[in-house]
């Protein structure tokens, strides 16, 4: 049987995840209907499901069952559209446009989406709890998850990224920041994925984490790129907000090429940790490339 198309693949994923999502959120004619709509709209009909795709390329390396990767890539889903909601919040980056389409703080109102994204943080812990596996893996899960969702992970790089604007930073503090705020949830996505399944042990352990910490600064470096590169249409958020916030950034510290320098450098970074997987790890690296040659 000839081997599923990358392009297959992915759409294959996002449907799978798609549903998933539908299926798992509350309805939006359940009570409070506002609250649920706004979770709804925030989550779905939107997005490219990298951190999904990322929990479905490691489950195929322990040949773990779709079902639980599809609950697995859903709570991960959810735990970023939440930060997406509250990122966009007027305290903190104050954007009016994500995905293409109105914010949910326009939408819904700054009330709404600060509930929304409260509850959408609750709901990826409900979805995973309701895993019928082993419990400890679902304990550990919840535990990748919870660290790479707070101070140690993303709330703490969107703290240092407040706390940074119009401040000159060295690249090291930059890259901190990032794999904080960026990062922790893309690695946390593959081992998400793996988690599904038999985590590998050794030297296939080792090569995941340096797998999983080359593709999550890749993107950051990546979005800092488009961010100074492309226009809103092809976003779907606003272009330039980083220069115009006075934020450090890859682009403002190294400049276009050297930044695009580096996002290839991690490309390769991430292919060359693979090794040890052969053949079976290339979703993973058609991932890694998506990351870093994506236009959006």
């Amino acid at each position: 049987m000839a081997m599923q198309t990358f392009e297959d693949w992915m759409q294959s994923v996002q449907t799978t995840v798609e549903k998933a999502l539908s299926d798992l959120l509350p309805p939006a004619h359940r009570l409070p209907e506002s609250l649920h709509e706004a979770m709804r709209y925030a989550v779905l009909d939107g997005g490219k499901r990298v951190r999904p795709m990322l929990v479905f390329a490691a489950g195929e390396l322990v040949n773990a069952p779709s079902p639980v990767l599809a609950y697995a890539a859903s709570a991960v889903e959810m735990i970023h559209a939440y930060s997406l909601v509250h990122d966009d919040l007027p305290c903190m980056d104050n954007d009016v446009l994500r995905r293409g389409k109105p914010t949910v703080h326009v939408r819904y109102g700054e009330a709404g989406a600060l509930l929304a994204g409260d509850a959408l943080q609750s709901q990826a812990f409900v979805t995973l709890s309701r895993l019928d596996i082993d419990p400890a893996r679902v304990f550990e899960m919840l535990r990748v998850l919870s660290e790479a969702a707070g101070a140690s992970g993303m709330c703490g790089g969107q703290a240092i990224d407040l706390d940074s604007v119009g401040q000159t930073l060295t690249l090291p503090q930059l890259e901190r920041m990032h794999r904080l705020k960026t990062g922790a949830l893309l690695e946390a996505s593959v081992f998400m994925g793996c988690l599904c399944g038999r985590f590998p042990v050794g030297e296939e352990a080792a090569a995941l984490y340096a797998y999983a910490e080359a593709i999550g600064l890749a993107f950051q470096v990546v979005d800092d790129v488009l961010d100074a590169t492309a226009d809103s249409a092809t976003l779907g958020k606003t272009a330039g907000k980083d220069a115009a916030d006075n934020k450090p950034t890859y682009v403002s510290l190294m400049g276009l090429d050297e930044s695009r320098a580096l996002a290839e450098k991690l490309r390769r970074d991430a292919h060359h940790a693979l090794s040890p997987f052969g053949g079976r790890a290339d979703r993973l690296r058609q991932l890694a490339d998506l990351i870093v040659q994506r236009s959006a």
